[in-house]
């Protein structure tokens, strides 16, 4: 039996995606900027995909930009805002210590231009929004944070971080990185007010290497890159029609069965969390179970043993999970999990659960029983 238990690294492409993309391959393979009829057949189906993107979060089709990826979305995005930070006095940034490294290592670039400011946390990972409050003033110029943690699966209330923020700065700029959430939590861009958003394909069962950024109209950034004017030259370069029209099709697919589809996320999370508290001693869930955590992400530190050792004895009964974000799968020290002051004697032990279309409640006992059995296993081997 294989179970697929790592999709917020990355999902499987549903087949129905697989299909558009191999039609545009076989088919529609023009380049949207040719004057043909041809180019202008695929640049059409382009503006569909760009509309199915943007009602996700009820967006304008025209303040949705297709990039290569999240990573490159954050980049664009955050690198846009602060552009001309240099020529600014007294500038500073707030942001969480638990933001992906795509948003984290990108302000630490910016340090020496600009204060980067951290809002508290709780020990669930939720801003501290008296604290946030506090640290936002009149020469803020951003602020950055992450609507769904890719490793414990907090939901930031954005709705109130943005009335906070615009109510201390009316010109600050507000970023969301929504790669874990669009498709997953409700965003509405008409009821909050943010600046911009990064989201990507590959998490909602689209192909790798597209990704889309939500750019409020009236909102201007500066280019990072330069070419033929593509999307606006927000992201130039030739586009990836495959890829988008792809995205375009999960992005459909998402929209028609958000309900029924977060509902049985849930559920299957709260399962799991309950069969793994039962079975096994000295287990921390870190992860919420109500309604200001993720569907699709279950986070979970066991006492006294390597969460990568774990990773490998599962791996070996076909269970595939991760130690956390796979970007940061190869760094020595958690800064999500220290951010959330978790004991040390648990840092170490922590495996991320995360679900996705595929998975199915058949799979529970199967999964439970096997991580009951390698823990037990590797606890008496490091005693």
């Amino acid at each position: 039996m294989e179970v697929y238990l790592d999709n917020s690294a990355t999902t499987k492409v549903r087949p129905e995606v697989l299909k558009q993309m191999i039609d545009i391959d076989e088919n529609f393979y023009g380049n949207p900027s040719s004057l043909h009829r041809m180019g202008f057949q695929i640049e059409k189906k382009i503006r569909e995909a760009r509309k199915s993107a943007a009602r996700i979060i009820k967006a304008g089709d025209e303040e949705i930009y297709f990039t290569g990826g999240g990573t490159e979305s954050n980049n664009i995005a955050l690198t846009g805002h602060l552009a001309n930070v240099g020529k600014m006095h007294n500038a500073n940034v707030v942001t969480t210590k638990i933001e992906h490294p795509s948003v984290y290592n990108v302000l630490m670039h910016f340090k020496d231009k600009v204060e980067v400011r951290f809002a508290k946390l709780d020990c669930m990972g939720k801003i501290d929004l008296k604290n946030l409050e506090k640290i936002v003033d009149k020469n803020t110029v951003l602020v950055s944070v992450m609507h769904v943690n890719n490793e414990i699966g907090i939901v930031q209330e954005l709705g109130k971080i943005a009335e906070i923020v615009k109510s201390k700065n009316k010109v600050a700029k507000i970023h969301v990185d929504a790669v874990q959430s669009y498709g997953k939590i409700i965003i509405d861009v008409t009821r909050t007010p943010v600046d911009t958003i990064s989201f990507s394909s590959h998490k909602i069962h689209g192909p790798k290497g597209v990704g889309g950024l939500f750019i409020r109209s009236g909102v201007r950034l500066s280019p990072i890159a330069f070419g033929g004017g593509q999307e606006k030259s927000v992201r130039p370069g030739t586009e990836n029609t495959p890829g988008i029209i792809g995205f375009g099709e999960a992005c459909n697919l998402v929209y028609a069965n958000f309900n029924e589809e977060n509902q049985k996320l849930n559920e299957l999370k709260k399962i799991y969390a309950k069969k793994l508290s039962e079975e096994i001693k000295d287990i921390k869930i870190n992860s919420s179970l109500g309604t200001d955590g993720a569907p699709h992400i279950l986070n979970v530190s066991f006492k006294n043993i390597r969460g990568e050792v774990l990773v490998h004895y599962l791996e070996q009964s076909g269970i595939y999970v991760s130690t956390g974000s796979a970007c940061s799968s190869r760094a020595k020290n958690n800064r999500i999990l220290e951010a959330i002051n978790l004991d040390r004697e648990y840092i170490g032990g922590t495996i991320r659960i995360s679900l996705g279309y595929f998975n199915n409640f058949d799979e529970v006992e199967y999964v439970v029983g096997n991580i009951k059995q390698s823990v037990d296993d590797i606890r008496k081997i490091m005693k």
